[in-house]
């Protein structure tokens, strides 16, 4: 039974912690999202970027029945692709940029959609697409100020930030107001490597960093 959208969309705010996974395989895609899963990200999404994705996506989804690590999808581009990704069992959508189309498909079967969005303009349109999630993207150029202000006109949209996510910028982000962080090269980067428990220990590091910040204690 699928989990309701609601409790998918409370999971990935309580975890705090997206893990996009880019990967130059799918085995390795797969071990990161084992190492990420092991350091505590509620969330793991399989972007389209990753050969055979859908295939790691199926991969994953079998193997947690229990649905205790939510599986998405990212860089899902147009609704064929979200409703591939559906099928294969991802249970959130993510894409670099607004979809009505997408957004329509991932509403009808009532799975979270989380479009990319660089302006005022884009949150308000992802908003009135009924995204509940919108992902700041590129947060490296965007920045946690650009979130602090979007949060003045628009304090109820939930922003995540992507791109540029540190362990060393975590707290900025959440302070700033985004309900959650998606953490990218900068949490997987030990897989070029062969080093999957840095992605493990980083992971905790994130996790701890973003409760800090909800606690204010830093």
């Amino acid at each position: 039974m699928p989990l309701p959208k609601q409790k998918i969309l409370r999971k990935i705010v309580d975890s705090g912690l997206v893990a996009v996974v880019r990967a130059e395989s799918s085995e390795q895609a797969a071990r990161i999202a084992d190492a990420c899963a092991k350091g505590g990200a509620g969330a793991i999404e399989i972007t389209f970027t990753v050969p055979g994705a859908l295939g790691v996506i199926a991969e994953l989804a079998r193997r947690d029945p229990s649905q205790d690590i939510l599986i998405g999808a990212g860089t899902v581009l147009d609704p064929e692709t979200a409703r591939a990704a559906i099928l294969a069992g991802a249970q959130f959508i993510v894409g670099p940029s607004v979809s009505p189309e997408s957004a329509r498909l991932c509403n009808r079967y009532q799975v979270p959609y989380m479009p990319g969005a660089g302006t005022i303009t884009e949150i308000v349109r992802a908003m009135e697409c009924g995204a509940e999630i919108i992902k700041v993207f590129p947060g490296e150029i965007l920045g946690p100020a650009f979130v602090k202000a979007v949060m003045g006109p628009l304090p109820q949209a939930r922003l995540m930030p992507t791109g540029g996510v540190s362990v060393d910028n975590a707290a900025d982000w959440i302070r700033a107001g985004c309900v959650a962080l998606g953490a990218g090269s900068n949490l997987t980067a030990g897989a070029k490597r062969g080093d999957y428990q840095s992605i493990t220990d980083l992971a905790r590091q994130f996790i701890a960093k973003i409760q800090e910040a909800r606690q204010g204690k830093n």
